[in-house]
């Protein structure tokens, strides 16, 4: 058992003896390179920083949101135009062939250049449809001229 005991004593001060060792080479280690730990140690920093900042960064800050929308599908060969519909609006024959070629996807310009009018008179044409419909845009007015049958 005193052996024992002195084996165990000389393992505790051997293990005291190497920490403080090793805690003394650390603290030249540090006396001697001050200005690079602490140029290493800013670096590190700033790094982890950019990281962090980075990964704020680029998470979107838009919400993604699923709508579904009914679709209404039409055989266009089989397709006549709601007459009652296109009174009650009050759309004109010009009227109608505009929100025809809106649905083609044409825009104003092509539009002109194929009804032989200006411009300003398929805005104005547009403009009207828009007033008639109670819509706002184009996209608007078609999806609403769709589903009441007036265009297919």
């Amino acid at each position: 058992m005193a052996r024992n005991r002195q084996i165990i004593i000389y393992g505790i001060s051997l293990a005291i003896l190497i920490i403080l060792l090793k805690w003394l080479e650390v603290r030249f280690i540090i006396i001697d390179n001050q200005l690079e730990l602490y140029a290493g140690t800013i670096a590190v920093i700033f790094t982890g920083l950019g990281i962090w900042l980075t990964l704020k960064l680029r998470k979107p800050k838009i919400q993604t949101i699923v709508i579904e929308k009914e679709v209404f599908a039409i055989n266009k060969n089989g397709f006549t135009t709601n007459q009652e519909e296109v009174r009650k609006l009050n759309i004109s024959k010009r009227e109608l062939e505009v929100l025809q070629l809106m649905a083609e996807g044409l825009s104003n310009q092509e539009i002109a250049a194929r009804l032989f009018v200006s411009l300003n008179t398929i805005k104005t044409h547009s403009a009207q449809i828009f007033e008639k419909m109670e819509v706002k845009r184009r996209t608007q007015a078609i999806d609403m001229a769709k589903r009441l049958s007036i265009i297919p």
